[in-house]
């Protein structure tokens, strides 16, 4: 995490004390407070993820690129359970900039899903950042070799409300498999799952994140502990069936990516995009991503995902229209096509 930025462990919008990770102060408002008691700072809350993901220090480097570069702006990266609750944030004005995974985003845009009681959420693409991957992590030894193998496992499927439970959920049932009934549930995030897993209290965990995970990355230079990930793009057919065949693909994880990989593991992608409420000021929007390209360089240096972060890539793949501040950017740019 970049010196000089807060990460402050509570929800958006939340009214609670915040347990500040003391690393920096980006900004110390709350949540969508256009302007602090002056009128002289604004202050924005990007909704990011949990701790062991790649969402958060990504997050605390959008936050940062904002506070520093953006005169009269101060913004602080919010610990979350993930991407249902952070567009839930962005729409009641909980947030003002949110990670979100396109396919809980084409839900939320609809009102359905997860989002079926909440109603559709108003957000608007700011940028198309980088890849999750969907990540079944297990240890070599278990017997677990494919996801057939899941059945009456212990097997968490990601925090309650986050990306990571809904595509796990689906690749579940793609392959056979009911969530409910067919593994042995748990619904914990990243770093409880590496936990969980140390302890032999599971027995594989979805994570759907960017690489490498921080998390797993801890877990495969544990001693004595070798990680596996077990492919999932077999489930690719059924996918494109239930859901259209823009919002998942097959990515690789070359076997590079954690220590003790013996193997390359296709898995199922889809894309990360960073959003706003659609009434985010077109200024505001413009600046905010303006900055982000601009200083790609000090995002790349929180997190190599964010290297990822190109202007030919960052109009692509968004299942919600782009907020206009941003599609004026890449007018400038010239990668606006007006066919994106």
């Amino acid at each position: 995490m970049p010196e000089g930025t807060t990460l402050s462990l509570r929800r958006p919008g939340a009214l609670g004390l915040t347990i500040a990770l003391a690393l920096v102060t980006v900004g110390a408002g709350a949540a969508c407070n256009p302007q602090d008691v002056g009128g002289l700072t604004q202050r924005l809350s990007v909704a990011t993820g949990g701790t062991g993901g790649v969402y958060y220090p990504y997050g605390g480097g959008v936050a940062k690129v904002i506070s520093d570069h953006l005169d009269g702006v101060e913004a602080t990266a919010e610990v979350t359970a993930g991407t249902v609750d952070n567009l839930k944030f962005v729409a009641n004005r909980g947030a003002d900039l949110a990670f979100a995974l396109a396919d809980s985003l084409d839900d939320a845009a609809a009102g359905r899903g997860a989002f079926a009681d909440f109603g559709t959420v108003p957000a608007r693409a700011i940028a198309v950042l980088y890849d999750n991957l969907n990540q079944l992590v297990t240890l070599e030894g278990t017997g677990i070799e494919t996801l057939a193998d899941l059945r009456d496992r212990v097997v968490s499927t990601g925090s309650p409300g986050s990306g990571t439970e809904i595509t796990a959920f689906r690749i579940l049932e793609a392959s056979g498999l009911d969530p409910d009934t067919d593994i042995r549930k748990q619904s914990l995030g990243a770093a409880p799952s590496v936990d969980a897993i140390k302890d032999a209290k599971i027995d594989a965990f979805f994570w759907s994140g960017g690489i490498p995970t921080g998390s797993v990355l801890d877990l495969a230079s544990t001693p004595g502990r070798t990680v596996k990930l077990v492919p999932n793009s077999d489930t690719l057919p059924f996918l494109h069936q239930q859901y259209g065949d823009t919002v998942y693909h097959a990515v690789t994880i070359p076997h590079i990516t954690y220590p003790g990989m013996s193997n390359d593991a296709e898995v199922i992608g889809v894309a990360n995009v960073l959003v706003a409420h659609e009434e985010m000021p077109e200024e505001l929007a413009y600046r905010i991503t303006q900055a982000l390209f601009e200083h790609r360089d000090e995002l790349a240096a929180v997190h190599a995902e964010a290297a990822k972060l190109r202007l030919e890539t960052a109009v692509v793949g968004s299942t919600v229209p782009f907020h206009p501040g941003a599609i004026r950017y890449y007018t400038e740019q010239g990668a606006w096509t007006g066919s994106n």
